[in-house]
């Protein structure tokens, strides 16, 4: 569970001060954060409590904040599809689709931008951002304010939570409050790195020496959450007639074209199909594309090349992945009864 169990994770309470290593009791909120990671930066002008959290996750499941009442952040962010969607490309309101996978709402808490190209800051920048797209949601702000401010029961809790009524700015921090409690680690990785010398099979490993070795993954995917929150061209797409940009149409430097932030590890297993245009159905098929060096082209980052990996080695690395970097307390969680 996300919110209030304890278990053998570091238990870390929040108020205007964080406290790692022990619990404050703070507004009655208790945060999980899991063997293997820090607690997340809490923004000061967005606490957590509770009964924000409780709302975000209101909002999260909730249809009615799109234009026809079919598409919930949940539709794309499944929390039982890995908390993306299962699909290469999202669906949104009458069936509409990007050009982009839904990209995972695990430990997002600890990513310094939002969206593959990075065009929000934070989760407070970005949870508006689906809603009013056109493509996704397609709720003009405006209009989804008055849309849940009509609705006593939440009209209720934005005043309990917030003291005052329903806006977009508290729309935001109620979702973004929420999807911080969606935290994952504690998986075999972490428990062999404390000590746990049986956590991870002998392929398992094999793979973890890989991935900070011969298959230079590590090189992007590093620290805790398995990121280094940048942006990197992987040639993925650059086959194609008219390849997305990705990072250049937000910095504007050329430099950037092609280069999408590097997704977390972390449940990595759950989050197929891969890459930011869903075009690799498998781990094994991401392996494979790493190993051929990605796609040639001019802004191609340096970090990819021909990695000459064996048969063996690339079926190692993909256990690594899979068996030490999915925790048994996986971040579930169920839609709730929402308010009338």
């Amino acid at each position: 569970m996300i919110v209030g169990i304890r278990n053998l994770c570091l238990v870390v309470c929040w108020c205007a001060i964080c406290s790692s290593g022990g619990t404050v009791l703070a507004q009655g909120f208790e945060l999980e954060v899991p063997l293997g990671l820090k607690p997340p930066k809490i923004p000061a002008d967005n606490p957590l409590t509770a009964e924000k959290v409780a709302l975000g996750r209101q909002l999260y499941f909730d249809p009615r904040l799109s234009a026809d009442n079919t598409i919930s952040c949940a539709s794309c962010h499944d929390p039982k599809l890995g908390w993306s969607n299962g699909e290469a490309t999202a669906a949104g309101v009458g069936g509409q689709r990007g050009n982009r996978s839904g990209p995972t709402i695990i430990n997002s808490a600890y990513n310094r931008f939002q969206f593959w190209d990075g065009r929000a800051g934070s989760l407070e920048e970005q949870a508006l951002g689906p809603i009013a797209n056109p493509i996704e949601m397609a709720l003009p702000i405006e209009q989804a304010v008055q849309k849940i401010a009509a609705i006593e029961g939440y009209a209720q809790q934005f005043e309990k939570v917030f003291g005052e009524p329903v806006s977009a700015e508290n729309i935001a921090k109620a979702i973004a409050s929420f999807e911080r409690t969606v935290l994952s680690g504690d998986a075999p990785y972490d428990r062999f790195k404390a000590g746990d010398q049986s956590a991870l099979s002998e392929q398992a490993q094999l793979g973890r020496k890989l991935f900070f070795g011969k298959a230079n993954c590590s090189a992007c995917h590093n620290g805790p959450n398995f990121t280094d929150n940048g942006f990197h061209n992987l040639g993925v797409g650059f086959d194609k007639e008219n390849p997305d940009i990705g990072r250049e149409a937000i910095s504007g430097l050329k430099g950037d074209r092609g280069a999408f932030k590097t997704a977390t590890l972390r449940e990595i297993a759950k989050t197929a199909p891969y890459m930011h245009d869903g075009s690799l159905a498998t781990l094994e098929d991401v392996v494979e594309y790493y190993n051929k060096g990605g796609t040639p082209n001019p802004f191609l980052d340096e970090e990819i090349f021909e990695l000459g990996l064996t048969e063996e080695e690339k079926a190692a690395l993909v256990t690594f992945l899979t068996e030490g970097l999915s925790s048994s307390k996986y971040p579930d969680a169920e839609p709730p009864e929402l308010p009338e």
